[in-house]
């Protein structure tokens, strides 16, 4: 039995192939043949045969930024129900953040992690804390972290305040060539806060968040790179490697710029809401818990900003920072409200209609910044299409018109701004781990 998909779209920028094409499939998950052009396979009674005519076939997506909660709070999301998100996201891996209770801050949270994840639809990518219990204050063990597989430690939700911890860590990853992700956030300008702070939040009468605080840590962890850098202060055969997550201001965008014209391995992400939404729909609308999150919905300027640095590659990769919340932590005061919104299941939907289909990116671009950049950046293994390679891939309609309603939602949580929200492309299915996923039966 083999699984033959006709006719379809083949997008792959790591291979710079954009043709029409068809690929056979085994059992076990590994692709037997490629053709391309109008010629199909011939199946047999025993094959499974799945018509792409019209749906693009991809790298599976990789989302390198997500919370599925588990351990600790499987109230708002679990592994599995993550897993199926993911899944009907059109993603066949997504890397977890450390910041669960208790934080993955030892190779024993990654274990527990994996062990659970072995039988889930999705690759699930392990990211350790940069600090012991993310306290900031004393670095986790990266070369424990190191040897067993895991590619990056972060912080995330908690930046690291300590200028010497932070150049310690730096170092120490290096020797490991652990990547390390960045939550740019200098906390004494945000304690208290719920927005960005501005015209809306003065209207509102809330407590603002100013955007200078994202550049000013990026500002200086940037910094601490060029000093070890000038000075040779890491091991020879590595370089400090720098990644920010959720970035969403022009300043910080700049920063990366000249980061990256320097010689910097520095690379950045944006989040579908960052580049889809600003402080002003906070503002309009009476129920303001799903626009609430950190970095906060910023000004338009800021977003037109997102949208250039996404045109000019300055941006280097999508994800969604999934971040799933109970019910009650969304419909409350806004100054009592839990930071976060869930993303996989809009991320395509959304990264065609406001990007590709606004003419922004093309879907190339598109699929770079979902599939191929964001396993480069944590140094996973590439997907090609050719003969004798695992197949994982995911399958997107870019013309089908669809909006998400909670009923629908895979995930636990449904605290999203864009329920009811028309959208054009959606993910149509995953093939990964030898087996077909279709997100309609999970």
């Amino acid at each position: 039995m083999s699984y033959i998909f006709q006719q379809a779209r083949l997008l792959n920028p790591l291979q710079k192939l954009d043709l029409t094409g068809s690929l056979k499939v085994s059992c076990h998950g590994s692709i037997e043949a490629v053709i391309f052009g109008n010629e199909t396979f011939t199946a047999s009674p025993d094959d499974t045969v799945i018509n792409l005519q019209g749906q693009i076939l991809v790298p599976g997506l990789f989302d390198m930024h997500c919370h599925f909660r588990e351990p600790g709070q499987e109230y708002k999301e679990t592994l599995e129900s993550g897993a199926k998100a993911a899944a009907a996201g059109g993603f066949t891996a997504v890397a977890l953040m450390p910041n669960t209770k208790p934080v993955i801050d030892s190779p024993l949270g990654v274990a527990y992690i994996r062990y659970h994840a072995a039988t889930l639809p999705v690759d699930l990518e392990v990211i350790g804390a940069m600090t012991v219990e993310s306290k900031g204050e004393h670095l986790a063990p990266f070369g424990k972290f190191s040897s067993c597989g895991v590619t990056a430690v972060s912080d995330d939700g908690s930046a690291v305040q300590n200028s010497q911890v932070m150049r310690l860590a730096f170092e120490y990853a290096s020797n490991f060539d652990l990547l390390i992700i960045q939550h740019c956030e200098e906390r004494p300008l945000t304690i208290g806060g719920v927005m960005n702070e501005g015209l809306f939040s003065t209207k509102l009468g809330l407590k603002g968040i100013p955007d200078v605080s994202e550049a000013i840590t990026l500002s200086r962890d940037l910094l601490l790179m060029r000093y070890l850098e000038e000075h040779k202060l890491h091991d020879p055969l590595t370089r400090p490697r720098y990644h920010v997550a959720h970035i969403s201001t022009k300043a910080s965008l700049d920063l990366i710029r000249q980061a990256k014209r320097d010689g910097l391995q520095v690379t950045c992400e944006v989040t579908p809401h960052h580049f889809t939404l600003c402080d002003e729909e906070l503002f309009a609308t009476e129920k303001r818990g799903n626009y609430i999150m950190k970095p906060p919905l910023s000004s338009k300027k800021n977003r037109e900003a997102l949208l250039e640095a996404l045109a000019d590659g300055t941006i280097d990769a999508i994800a969604t920072d999934h971040a799933p919340h109970a019910l009650h932590e969304k419909e409350c005061p806004p100054d009592q409200v839990a930071f976060g919104i869930i993303g996989l299941e809009t991320s395509v939907g959304l990264t065609i209609t406001e990007l590709v289909d606004k003419g922004v990116i093309s879907m190339k671009r598109a699929i770079e910044l979902l599939s191929t950049n964001p396993r480069k950046i944590m140094k996973l293994k590439p997907i090609h299409f050719a003969e004798g390679e695992e197949a994982n891939f995911s399958m997107i309609d870019p013309d089908f018109q669809w909006s998400i309603s909670p009923d629908s939602l895979k995930s636990k949580s449904a605290n999203s701004p864009f329920l009811h929200r028309s959208l054009k492309g959606k993910a149509r299915g995953i093939f990964h781990k030898g087996k077909l996923i279709d997100p309609e039966k999970l």
